[in-house]
């Protein structure tokens, strides 16, 4: 937290919450919402909290003022010049991402301004990412002698290794129209319509059964990693498990009755 938010009590992390979905604000708007030591405890305490709530259907991550996110707080870095601590920053910052990845349901990142280093690889570690038009996107670290290996983990798993690798030795910017092709974003909208994108989009998530949405983002998460055989095996235990779950019947005997369905969550 800067010495301007603690005098004015501002928390750099804000949380909202209406109808199920949480939006998550990097609140350091002057550092370009860096994620700092205080910034990476901040969200760990918010997503273990999050990971507990059997209400939460979607989880959105937002940025105040000009950027989405820096990535880390370079000058508090160079202020701590020891291996060990360096080693305990980037796993902190490892378990952040992973925790996001392993939230029971889907997150995702509003981008506007930029997305720079483990900024990027904070869109890279959501389900979904809604980019406003003029957003733009680089893994940078190069540029100042320091190839982004961890944020190469989150985006060598979204886009295709050449692009990455590209990304990783150039330190380029790329557009949001590049991102969307490039398979980083999933969405791009007009900058004025990026809150209404975000929405529609979580509206359309929260419209759905939360069995089969739990359910879902589990499974594909895990069969990523297996072989084919052994992805269609569990794949299809999943799938007549979920056949089991009330929502399952209610939603099919709805279609058939072609009326809309009434969720149970079970």
């Amino acid at each position: 937290m800067s010495a301007q938010q603690a005098l004015s009590g501002e928390s750099i992390l804000l949380r909202e919450e209406q109808a199920g979905v949480v939006t998550l604000t990097l609140n350091r708007p002057a550092q370009f919402n860096a994620l700092s030591e205080e910034m990476l405890s901040a969200l760990q305490e918010a997503l273990d909290e999050l990971k507990q709530d059997e209400a939460l259907r979607c989880v959105v991550f937002a940025a105040s003022g000009k950027a989405f996110c820096a990535g880390h707080d370079l000058k508090q870095m160079r202020a701590n010049p020891r291996q060990d601590y360096y080693d305990t920053l980037f796993a902190r910052c490892s378990r952040v991402m992973q925790a996001i990845v392993n939230l029971p349901v889907p997150v995702i990142a509003r981008v506007h301004g930029m997305a720079t280093a483990a900024g990027c690889q904070l869109v890279a570690s959501c389900d979904l990412a809604v980019a406003a038009e003029s957003a733009t996107f680089a893994v940078s670290g190069i540029n100042v002698g320091l190839f982004c290996s961890t944020p190469a983990v989150a985006l060598s798993r979204n886009v295709s290794p050449k692009h990455a690798f590209d990304m990783l030795v150039t330190g380029r910017f790329i557009s949001s129209a590049e991102a969307l092709s490039f398979g980083l974003v999933s969405r791009v909208a007009p900058d004025a319509s990026l809150d209404e994108a975000v929405e529609a989009l979580t509206a359309s998530i929260c419209a759905k059964s939360p069995v089969a949405i739990r359910t879902g983002k589990a499974m594909f998460g895990r069969q990523r990693s297996m072989g084919l055989e052994e992805a269609y095996s569990y794949a299809g235990n999943v799938m007549a498990c979920n056949m089991m779950a009330e929502d399952a019947a209610e939603g099919i005997d709805a279609f058939m009755a072609k009326r809309k369905p009434v969720w149970k969550g079970r």
